[in-house]
């Protein structure tokens, strides 16, 4: 019996699927039930971006095993040496895929193949939102009695500078860090993902505040701070000149010290505490951000703490961009970018590989036109109202002093 033409294509695309394996989560039978759909010529549009795809996809593992291998070297380097040479990093750029495309057409009718293979899932549970700044408070209200003690944005402000320059930070380390965070624009209860001015949105992540704290930041600071900020509001119960007030800090206190409790109830780990957040009672500790008593408190000891983390490896005169690059990579990797070695690797070298394809900012580029990326966006953003508004705040905390100090 003899082959029709059409049938032999694909029973040839069969065996080369077979041998580059399949990519774009189909098998290799699924993919000749498509390839029976298609009329010749699209069978080999698709063939060829389908090899080539495949071919690009392994040529991306090794790229990112490599990366992953060098990255495991310089830690075990890290406990002998500060510093790292040009074999420690992989010098050429992620590979970008620049084979074939499919045609509109043809692509639609991909998708939409891809999704009639899908398996209903009826009894699977809907992927579940990220937490919203209403969920924040509804948990710390239930769980620890919170609800934080709101001010106007320009008080909040005051508040902040006044904490930092009493840490020890700068008007522009502090000023430009917001710029870049918040678009020069945010607000004490900006949420990353819902535009601070509009209040329109999708949460895209816990970040939280003018310096954009994630939920798992928060239950570290408190775990590291959480007894001096109780002792402050026992300092602030002391003056307090009238009962109401009074009595806002007592609350207060009580469930601090709930806080305190369950967040020291896991391991004192960045592991733990980032599960521990994902929890109800981890999220109602992330309202402690928006209270006018601790949340600027807490937002500058986060960036004092990157700053004492490099000087404890004498690194010190960190500029804005600088403590953001620590801010998004991790201390101790963003101190390993801004070594002169660093400066000019790839990007890819310090992220991992999800984390490098969400970041759209860092992709393709080396540390030093990252850094100069930061600068551009900070000195755009840093004219914005609010940037403003925090600059002249600075100003005027300078001729005060904290009354608690």
């Amino acid at each position: 019996m003899r082959l029709c033409r059409p049938l032999i294509a694909i029973a040839v695309a069969v065996l080369l699927l077979a041998a580059i394996g399949s990519s774009g989560g189909a098998s290799a039978a699924s993919v000749q039930d498509f390839l029976a759909t298609l009329p010749s010529a699209q069978q080999n549009e698709f063939l060829a971006w389908r090899n080539a795809k495949a071919k690009h996809d392994r040529e991306l593992d090794a790229y990112w095993a490599l990366v992953e291998q060098k990255r495991a070297g310089r830690r075990a380097k890290r406990a002998k040496t500060k510093f790292f040479d040009q074999s420690d990093y992989v010098w050429t750029p992620a590979p970008t895929y620049s084979g074939p495309r499919l045609s509109a057409e043809l692509d639609r009718l991909w998708t939409r193949f891809l999704n009639a293979q899908k398996a209903p899932t009826p009894d699977k549970a809907p992927a579940k939102p990220l937490p919203s700044l209403a969920d924040f408070l509804a948990a710390a209200k239930s769980h620890y009695g919170f609800e934080p003690t709101r001010i106007s944005e320009r008080e909040f402000k005051r508040r902040y500078a006044l904490e930092a320059l009493s840490l020890g930070l700068s008007k522009e380390q502090v000023v430009r860090v917001y710029a870049l965070e918040t678009g020069g624009n945010g607000t004490a209860d900006m949420q990353a993902g819902i535009n601070p001015i509009t209040k329109k949105g999708t949460p895209i992540s816990s970040a939280l505040g003018y310096a954009q704290l994630l939920h798992a930041n928060t239950v570290g600071e408190l775990v590291k701070h959480g007894p001096d900020f109780i002792k402050r509001l026992q300092r602030l119960r002391a003056g307090a000149v009238t009962q109401a007030r009074a009595s806002e800090l007592d609350r207060k206190i009580a469930s601090l010290q709930l806080m305190l409790k369950s967040a020291k109830s896991v391991p004192n780990n960045w592991y733990r505490h980032v599960a521990f957040a994902q929890t109800s009672k981890g999220y109602g500790m992330h309202a402690i951000n928006l209270d006018g008593d601790l949340g600027p408190w807490l937002q500058s000891l986060k960036l004092r703490g990157l700053k004492d983390f490099a000087a404890r490896q004498g690194v010190t005169n960190l500029s804005g961009e600088e403590i953001e690059l620590m801010n998004l990579s991790g201390p101790a990797t963003g101190l390993e970018m801004m070594q002169p070695v660093g400066l000019t690797a790839p990007t890819t070298n310090f992220f991992t590989r999800r984390a490098y394809y969400v970041n759209k900012m860092v992709i393709g580029k080396t540390s030093a036109e990252l850094l100069a990326e930061f600068t551009r966006r900070m000195d755009a953003s840093s004219q914005k109202p609010g940037a403003l508004e925090f600059a002249a705040a600075f100003d005027e905390a300078r001729q005060e002093r904290l009354p608690w100090r």
